[in-house]
């Protein structure tokens, strides 16, 4: 038996049943109301896991029913215009008989699989035979290889900012500090999730139809490898933001070591033009007379503004 179907309500509720054997696939995308009470009218989920999978603060878990499973995952959306994640909740009910996703609409993966599915009896054969736990596998699994763009993009960033972070010239705080922030985000979504696998791993055997031992052996070293990459990334940045601290303190005071000389170099000029430069005839100005004290001043104060250089000179301040 191969049947796809459609139901009155479909564009409402934005769900999409595929069937092949005695497996039935509910996929809905981005939950209202109406999923909930669609839900409830179709299948004898617990009120607390209908009232969950609406909720956008959930933790990643996994509870188990005697009919079914009901657990939570997380996926990261990677924002190109603000560089930065944003965790993203979904939802699977796995039964005997049925699995039912209730996701985003940023959550592609889970689209490719329904299409091929869609398109080739053979591959919806091949995913359903197996039963509902092996189908949640195999989106688990793309979900997991989507995530490697993401992951490649952070490191690609870190490279950029390694170039410039150790340059004096250039400033970098703001893009240490956004990039810090993207890491913290996946890490937060990702370490749950490995720790959800393992949970589910046990749990999903009497869902499934074939050993899952190696599959699921698969999928933790594809984990294990995100979060130890994310786990290096976390350190380096924490370097480099350091080394940022470090070197902007370094420019604050190449700064101030500037202005501090140019008022040093100031100081004996005021002193001098304090004391003996009230009655100096200047040149140029309406009063004549002798120029000899102007001269002298000027004279004073350029071996004081020389005097002083050689001492800044020789105690490497300049």
């Amino acid at each position: 038996m191969d049947t796809s179907q459609k139901y009155p309500d479909e564009k409402q509720l934005n769900v999409k049943v595929i069937t092949w054997g005695d497996l039935t696939w509910v996929d809905i995308v981005q939950p209202t109301e109406a999923a909930k009470r669609y839900l409830a009218e179709h299948y004898n989920f617990h009120p607390m896991d209908l009232e969950d999978f609406l909720s956008r603060r959930q933790l990643s878990k996994v509870d188990e029913y005697e009919q079914y499973l009901f657990a939570i995952f997380h996926i990261p959306v990677y924002d190109k215009v603000t560089k930065v994640s944003t965790k993203r909740q979904w939802s699977a009910f796995i039964g005997e008989k049925y699995l039912v996703t209730i996701r985003p609409t940023e959550f592609q993966a889970i689209d490719e699989i329904r299409r091929e599915c869609e398109f080739s009896e053979d591959v919806k054969k091949e995913y359903f035979s197996k039963g509902a736990g092996y189908l949640l596998y195999l989106i688990m699994d793309r979900a997991i290889d989507s995530y490697f763009p993401i992951l490649d993009k952070i490191l690609s960033l870190m490279d950029d900012i390694e170039d410039s972070v150790f340059d004096v010239e250039k400033e970098v705080a703001k893009e240490i500090s956004i990039l810090r922030r993207d890491i913290i985000t996946q890490r937060s979504v990702m370490f749950p999730e490995r720790t959800l696998q393992v949970e589910l791993e046990s749990k999903l055997k009497r869902f499934t139809k074939t050993d899952m031992t190696v599959f699921f052996n698969d999928l933790k070293d594809h984990m294990n490898k995100i979060c130890e990459t994310l786990d290096e990334c976390k350190e380096i940045i924490e370097v480099y933001q350091d080394a940022d601290s470090v070197l902007s303190g370094y420019r604050a005071n190449r700064v101030m070591r500037v202005i501090s000389i140019m008022l040093a170099i100031g100081l004996p000029i005021g002193i001098i033009t304090g004391l003996l430069g009230m009655d100096v005839i200047l040149p140029g100005g309406i009063n004549k007379g002798n120029l000899t004290p102007f001269i002298i001043l000027s004279v004073l104060m350029i071996v004081a503004v020389a005097g002083l250089l050689v001492f800044l000179r020789r105690k490497r301040f300049i």
